[in-house]
């Protein structure tokens, strides 16, 4: 089992939610977070005065899978979270780490299964 982590941009995670909707991935949890990395934030004007955004608004995605779905959820992800054909820098990241044991509350289920 694998807990997939993915940062992208928030106009992308309808386009991503289809993709993973194709490879018959359905559950995720979606949060909202703010961060930077090459982009290193923007410059806005409020009120005529310019001031520096350091942090950017991004979506991320905790996705739990079995291990024969780790490559079909990267590759969706990786598909509507890209920009254009050869994306662009802020399209996110993805980390994948390995997930010791899970827990159905409900049925008390364990590891695969629980999923």
């Amino acid at each position: 089992m694998k807990l997939i982590i993915a940062i992208i941009q928030p106009h992308r995670l309808e386009a991503v939610k289809t993709a993973l909707t194709e490879v018959e991935v359905f559950r995720l949890t979606v949060m909202d977070c703010q961060g930077f990395g090459r982009q290193k934030g923007h410059a806005e004007v409020y009120r005529g005065h310019e001031f520096s955004v350091n942090l950017v608004r991004k979506v991320q995605l905790q996705i739990a899978v079995n291990d024969e779905f780790v490559e079909p959820t990267i590759d969706a992800i990786m598909k509507g979270g890209r920009s254009g054909d050869k994306g662009e820098i802020g399209d996110g990241k993805i980390f994948v780490l390995p997930l010791d044991d899970c827990l159905r509350i409900r049925t008390g289920e364990r590891g695969s299964e629980a999923i």
